[in-house]
């Protein structure tokens, strides 16, 4: 397993950095990667199910944009260049907290989520540009995931998580 989820999760990271040199477009981003980890260390817990992937990103830009609109910084720099003041305070705090509550209400199981939404109330990926191609990459990933995952053997769902899985069993096949 180990080498399964080194050479796939190679694979799958060049093939976005290739994209993200080709369109000079941010198809790479932090979040990417432990998304990346999850999906092929761990291919059959809910984490790393299409579902929670798309739907947890989804909402950590939602939430992040919105957070930035609520909070007045909507098309202000980002907090690299800006340091951080109140309102970015508020747009991290709200961009977590609504995730956060959002993901627990959905079940939607997938913590990188987390990270998507930071990454967009900090300013780094705030466009509606870059949240398309934020999206648009957690999609190609996906399809990475249910072609390589199931190439290796995995009953890797289509969409939702299996609910035959057990925690303990994150690395292997769902009982039969």
């Amino acid at each position: 397993m180990s080498l399964f989820t080194m050479v796939s999760g190679f694979i799958s990271i060049v093939i976005m950095a290739f994209a993200a040199y080709l369109t000079d477009a941010p198809f790479i981003f932090p979040a990417l990667g432990p998304t990346i980890f999850l999906i092929f260390s761990r291919p059959m817990s809910p984490s790393a199910s299409p579902r929670n992937i798309v739907l947890g990103h989804l909402f950590g830009c939602l939430c992040g944009w919105g957070s930035l609109a609520i909070s007045g910084l909507l098309g202000e720099e980002s907090v690299l260049t800006a340091g951080v003041g109140l309102p970015r305070i508020l747009a991290v705090g709200l961009s977590l907290s609504l995730t956060s509550g959002f993901l627990v209400l959905f079940d939607l199981d997938h913590p990188p989520a987390a990270s998507t939404t930071l990454i967009v109330s900090l300013g780094l990926m705030s466009s509606p540009a870059e949240l398309a191609v934020l999206m648009l990459a957690v999609a190609f990933i996906t399809v990475q995931a249910v072609m390589m995952n199931r190439r290796a053997g995995f009953p890797y769902p289509l969409w939702k998580p299996s609910r035959d899985w057990h925690p303990s069993e994150g690395r292997t096949r769902p009982p039969a």
